[in-house]
């Protein structure tokens, strides 16, 4: 048995899980005395367990970048700026995916590395569509048709209204009293509204794996506007059939900003291998590593490099270029210390509204009174 044994935990599935494996057993190769054990998540899982608690148990933890505002009020994490070189992050800041880099940044302390980056993404069957939507008004005909597939948990609800009031005129979550004033907010909605009424109802229970496989396993749906993307179903032989990812559609002549997503690797505070897992966590999201090791088997790095590399868009039919413009405009959600609360509920009257062709104004205000709720909740819980 090796001497040193590290325990880590992630989400699973094949992007979040594969990659970690293949570098784990490989590390373990050139350094026999260290064994990384990595134990999977389902994504309910994810948003179940507090993450805080986990780390009493796991030394290396994949987390989401809301959460930092925990880490940072119980330090349940290390502070990874006062243990990494400082070449080594700015590397990171320099080859950042967006804003995935600075989103684990909290009270000027670095709590995760960016090691996957992702955010809601287009994706279409080429076989069955080869000239794939632009517009907002295209999205809705090709909706009329029974064509279009899209994930409408709350979860994935709120994200993409986020994305619609931005679209309507102002960015949520600029004033402690609401999160978008009721006008931009009721438009917001509205427009939601004008897809979501067209789309089957097996989506209210769809995530965004479940969209995908959904698309890469039947020839029913063509097109989806807008969930987080996997360069998984990019890759030949990884589904029946391969989804092609692009950016999203205009609305209003100007292109949607979606609310990036991703994941970080953050060191336990409690490890009683700490110099072993920061040297862990340092290599994983190395350029080098996320470039071929991690990309290669399933992974979907946070480091810019791998982003432009040829050999992962052949590798992935040219996910990395066609996405990482969408990335680089992508909005990041609060962080605050009770923001999950919100995140975990405010998308059920979004939901319940959209479903049920509810009030807007009544969705919303709902909304606002968990948002109130949030700002003196003074514990967390982790986001799916």
């Amino acid at each position: 048995m090796a001497a040193i044994v590290l325990n880590g935990i992630t989400w699973g599935h094949s992007r979040g899980i594969t990659p970690l494996l293949a570098f784990s057993q490989r590390y373990n190769e050139r350094h026999p005395e260290v064994e990384i054990r990595w134990k999977k998540r389902t994504l309910q899982e994810f948003a179940d367990f507090p993450i805080e608690k986990l780390t009493r148990e796991y030394d290396l933890l994949i987390i989401d970048h809301p959460w930092v505002g925990c880490a940072a009020a119980t330090h349940c994490v290390l502070p990874l700026d006062e243990y990494l070189p400082a070449a080594y992050l700015q590397d990171q800041a320099a080859h950042s995916v967006g804003l995935s880099h600075p989103s684990y940044i909290y009270n000027n302390k670095q709590w995760a590395l960016a090691i996957d980056a992702a955010t809601p993404a287009a994706s279409y069957r080429k076989d069955l569509l080869p000239h794939p939507p632009q517009t907002w008004e295209d999205v809705i005909a090709l909706a009329d048709k029974g064509k279009v597939a899209v994930p409408a948990i709350p979860i994935d609800l709120l994200m993409n209204f986020y994305s619609f009031c931005i679209a309507s005129g102002k960015e949520p979550f600029l004033s402690q009293e609401e999160i978008i004033d009721e006008a931009t907010g009721i438009r917001a909605i509205q427009t939601m509204k004008q897809l979501y009424s067209r789309i089957d109802r097996r989506f209210y229970n769809c995530n965004p794996i479940a969209v995908a496989e959904l698309m890469s396993a039947t020839d029913d749906y063509w097109y989806c506007p807008f969930a987080y993307g996997y360069s998984n179903y990019s890759r030949s032989g990884y589904a029946r059939h391969v989804l092609y990812y692009t950016d999203v559609v205009t609305i209003n002549g100007e292109k949607l900003k979606t609310t990036i997503g991703g994941t970080g690797l953050s060191v336990s505070a409690f490890s009683a291998h700490k110099e072993t897992a920061l040297d862990v966590a340092a290599e994983l999201v190395s350029g080098e590593c996320q470039r071929t090791l991690y990309m290669e088997h399933g992974g979907q790095p946070g480091h810019r490099s791998a982003w432009l590399d040829e050999a992962a868009n052949r590798l992935t039919h040219g996910f990395f270029e066609n996405v990482l413009p969408l990335m680089d405009r992508g909005y990041m959600r609060p962080r605050y210390n009770g923001y999950l609360y919100f995140q975990d509920h405010a998308g059920d009257p979004l939901q319940e509204c959209l479903l049920h062709d509810g009030d807007p104004a009544t969705a919303l205000a709902t909304m606002n009174r968990i948002y109130q709720q949030s700002l003196l909740k003074n514990v967390s819980t982790v986001d799916a």
